[in-house]
């Protein structure tokens, strides 16, 4: 801890002083001491206040982002090509992140023969001319209508890569 004071002194004069006057004589002195206030700082607080500001970050980013998702892959780590996992279930409103971790084009199309009457197909899928191409492009899509809802990839549905999420 860092402290900061300063001091003033006054000397006296002696000027007038005579030697058979010793009893008079007065002699003066004042010191005068301050030091402005300074806040009070330690490590200790620093780190904790840091490390408040640290968990309020992340709580704050977990719910903004992730705290209501779930990350589907396309395709599995042995190269297959799935949905990972290819069924699941949702509470409605939370948003479903689809994430190419292949590299391979994939899209998500929702089966409009398949999925709760009233949903609009077309709203919730990606074109069947839309791909995502590049390893790390996502597709998101959030449901709000129970029921089930079947998906699958348009340029690999053949080879099994169709998926089914259930909103409770």
């Amino acid at each position: 801890m860092a402290t900061v004071t300063s001091a003033a002194v006054s000397i006296p004069s002696f000027t007038g002083l005579k030697a058979g006057s010793a009893s008079n004589a007065r002699v003066s002195a004042s010191a005068k001491v301050s030091a402005a206030p300074l806040p009070r700082l330690s490590i200790k607080a620093s780190m904790k206040d840091v490390g408040v500001a640290v968990v309020a970050t992340a709580a704050s980013a977990m719910i903004a982002s992730n705290a209501m998702a779930i990350d589907i892959l396309l395709g599995a780590d042995d190269g297959s090509l799935a949905f990972v996992p290819s069924e699941f279930s949702i509470s409605p409103g939370e948003k479903i992140v689809f994430k190419n971790n292949a590299g391979f084009p994939h899209n998500i199309v929702f089966d409009e023969d398949s999925i709760p009457s009233g949903v609009d197909a077309s709203k919730i899928s990606m074109s069947e001319e839309d791909l995502l191409n590049a390893k790390g492009e996502t597709f998101e899509v959030a449901l709000s209508n129970k029921g089930e809802y079947t998906f699958y990839c348009s340029p690999h549905q053949g080879a099994g890569m169709v998926g089914k999420v259930v909103v409770n």
